[in-house]
């Protein structure tokens, strides 16, 4: 990526502000905080495709989703789903692929073709479960070139410019999101060599890590190539393989992030929406 030196006259405080915002690691040096505040403001060289998986049967959430799909269940009056889009939206992200299955015309039905929400909305539906990575395959066409993928039950707040710049930096075929979590056994922890993933350790009962995989990657369309046919799923079948290129990266964030599988993270999340610990 060429660059230009620019000139500029800026306010004294404002200049204060910036240098605090230095911590020579993630921000080096003042010239660097300048170049990252403008790339934020405008979201330059962002992805500006998502796609979001939202056909998965919420069995965890009964009885609430006999009748609604897991992504439509409301938090201030609105469906997690429409949150998401809008976070998307503040990144100028416009493009959405939704991956629909279980109760998908209800989705349909109240997104339609995204018009509504400042987005443009298309479709895959699972004719029967396909996983995490075979709606990925379905959608290949559409995806051809860098794209935001999320699990589309979890919330979060991420700094997805942050992230898209270390995706590039680290020249990944796919970055995955990392939040640590008190207790890590009841998901995959990540065994990391830097910022590259070894590994993930499903379910452990020792743990040398508390980062899981936050359900938010940044994926090149090389990766899709490596999906199987049929259902597969993209923690087993692909980041594996990719990973033993040298070419899969962890993002570790400190922002919010819970998911939303049980009636208890739906309560506590409902909690949070209300005293604002989510910024959606």
């Amino acid at each position: 990526m060429s660059k230009m030196r620019l000139s500029l006259t800026i306010d004294e405080d404002i200049i204060k502000k910036i240098d605090s915002t230095i911590d020579g690691i993630n921000v080096r040096n003042r010239s660097h905080a300048m170049e990252l505040l403008v790339s934020k403001a405008i979201r330059a060289n962002m992805p500006k495709k998502a796609f979001i998986l939202a056909g998965g049967q919420g069995t965890r959430l009964r009885p609430i989703t006999y009748e609604i799909p897991k992504p439509m269940i409301p938090i201030k009056g609105r469906p997690l789903l429409e949150h998401t889009i809008n976070l998307l939206r503040k990144y100028d992200i416009r493009e959405i692929i939704i991956s629909i299955g279980y109760l998908g015309e209800k989705i349909k039905e109240y997104f339609g073709n995204g018009s509504k929400f400042g987005v443009t909305i298309h479709y895959i539906e699972e004719k029967e479960p396909m996983g995490t990575a075979g709606p990925l395959k379905l959608a290949r066409k559409m995806l051809d070139t860098t794209f935001l993928m999320l699990n589309g039950d979890n919330v979060f707040n991420l700094d997805l410019v942050q992230m898209y710049r270390f995706h590039k930096k680290e020249n990944a075929s796919a970055t995955i999101a990392l939040t640590a979590v008190e207790d890590p056994s009841r998901y995959g922890v990540t065994r990391m060599n830097g910022a590259k993933i070894i590994e993930f350790l499903e379910k452990p009962q020792r743990w040398e890590s508390n980062l899981i995989n936050a359900g938010v990657y940044i994926l090149e369309p090389e990766a899709l190539d490596l999906i199987p046919e049929g259902f597969s799923k993209i923690e087993t079948d692909v980041f594996p393989v990719i990973a033993s290129r040298n070419k899969l990266c962890g993002y570790p964030f400190e922002g919010y992030w819970k998911d939303l599988g049980t009636l208890e993270s739906y309560e506590e999340a409902l909690k949070d929406f209300d005293s604002g610990k989510i910024g959606y």
